[in-house]
């Protein structure tokens, strides 16, 4: 059977995806204006003191209750309108990011500031699984793997642009305590035009398949549907292997942020130059994360046709391992750019290969809840990181023994996994991986063929493309 096409121009084709697609990238850029605005708020207000405890105890706070909301939402994926979901979800970070900047204009520190951030940021969550779980209901199945290159590499850039104009208006306005207050407030605006772009979707439309009108999740109902999506998972052994590389990057890649964050924070501090120290520095750090999220978008697709999902993923923990030893350990800005750099090609070319792999190998009715494993799993190892690198780094953050234990566990995750993957009958284990399996495919064919219509038409189609899949 002819493989469909997965180049860029065939998914934009699809009024749908761009859809889905323009949502996800206006309300990362809100996301991206409103983490700028913290970051100056915590780190580089001239007001505040920035250790390595203080840093990694106010990520823990923002990030780590966000587990038990979780479970929560995985359920309320699966039970409710992904595109409601959305929209209130949009209108409600709206809502809060305003309260976030009228406590920052106020100058209040403490409990009350960290609730407000922990809030918007559970929220964000909530909507990356939602678009996450959704995106399937846009493309074709063998085009998920360009899906998630394009929509998450885009997502990801459209937050460092948020970010990059943030500190450029801080540049121009200072770095007083209203300044921050106004980008703050200002990132209220990309979550509205969020909510009114999915809007433009018929309610059932982004799923789940067999949707429920409860409107009550209780405790129980939360155990359970957590215990079936776990036993979902641990039958699917692909979803549980490249889950497990992506907790055990994100383990590395959180004590790398806290050690660039306190490079910016307490060593590089020179204003001038080409490469240059404090928030402007750390500006240059997003582009260059930046730059290697658009060049592992590229490569990505192309290579997992080539070699496989497997040795794609083998071949960046070893690329993440050796870029980490050879220019972090420098310790010099231009370096720690390049690090950056690698670092951003790795994590995303990482992560287009887990979510396309979730989104192959769990059933949409289970999708929901294993994506809000998935993220929960994300924030807890990040924040575990976090807290043992702010026991372990200096608060100059220079600490080449660290470095070189997280270079070394970026090559003994490679092997263990390149171990795994050359089993028998592992899903992974060759090129042909990118494809779905003759029966999925073809159960899929009969969802996507009356949603490919959908390319550029509105919500009259949306609805029409629905009733067919439903039939």
């Amino acid at each position: 059977m002819q493989q469909a096409p997965t180049t860029v121009r065939h998914l934009l084709v699809r009024g749908d995806f761009r859809r889905l697609l323009l949502t996800r990238l206006t309300g990362q850029f809100g996301d991206g204006v409103f983490q700028a605005a913290l970051a100056g708020t915590v780190l580089f207000n001239p007001q505040q003191a920035a250790d390595p405890v203080g840093v990694a105890a106010g990520f823990a706070v923002l990030l780590l209750p966000y587990s038990l909301v979780g479970p929560f939402a995985g359920v309320w994926l699966d039970r409710w309108s992904r595109r409601q979901v959305l929209l209130v979800a949009n209108v409600l970070r709206a809502a809060l990011v305003v309260v976030v900047a009228a406590l920052v204009l106020a100058g209040v520190q403490g409990t009350a500031f960290y609730v407000a951030g922990l809030a918007v940021f559970s929220v964000t969550r909530f909507v990356l699984s939602a678009l996450s779980a959704g995106l399937p209901h846009t493309t074709d199945e063998p085009s998920l793997v360009s899906a998630n290159a394009l929509s998450t590499t885009a997502g990801a850039v459209s937050a460092v642009l948020g970010g990059g104009v943030a500190i450029g208006v801080t540049g121009l306005t200072g770095s007083a305590t209203g300044g921050y207050a106004a980008l703050a407030l200002g990132s209220a605006l990309p979550y509205l035009a969020s909510a009114a772009l999915v809007a433009g979707f018929a309610r059932p439309y982004l799923g789940p398949d067999h949707l429920t009108l409860a409107a009550t999740v209780s405790a129980r109902d939360v155990l359970h549907g957590m215990l079936a999506g776990a036993r979902h998972m641990v039958q699917h052994p692909p979803a549980t292997a490249v889950l497990t590389v992506m907790a055990a990057h994100r383990l590395f890649y959180g004590v790398l942020t806290l050690m660039t964050l306190l490079l910016y924070r307490n060593t590089f501090t020179d204003e001038t130059g080409l490469f240059r120290g404090g928030l402007a520095g750390l500006g240059e750090v997003l582009a260059a994360g930046a730059a290697g999220t658009l060049l592992a978008a590229a490569v990505t697709p192309a290579a997992v046709r080539r070699w496989g999902r497997a040795r794609w993923v083998t071949g960046l923990l070893v690329l993440a391992g050796v870029g980490q030893l050879v220019l972090g350990g420098l310790f010099e800005p231009p370096a720690v750019v390049g690090a950056v750099l690698t670092l951003g090609f790795v994590a995303q070319g990482i992560k287009i290969c887990v979510d396309t792999t979730l989104q192959e190998s769990v059933d949409d009715d289970f999708r929901g809840r294993v994506f809000s494993v998935y993220d929960t799993l994300f924030n807890v190892t990040f924040v575990a990181s976090l807290l043992a690198g702010a026991v372990l780094l200096p608060e100059s953050g220079v600490s080449l023994p660290l470095l070189l234990v997280i270079g070394a566990g970026y090559l003994l995750t490679a092997v263990a996994f390149s171990r795994w993957s050359r089993r028998p009958g592992h899903a992974l284990a060759s090129p042909r991986a990118a494809e779905p399996a003759p029966q999925v495919r073809e159960r899929h064919q009969v969802s996507s063929s009356a949603s490919a219509s959908s390319g550029s038409s509105g919500p009259r189609s949306s609805r029409r493309s629905l009733r067919n899949r439903q039939a």
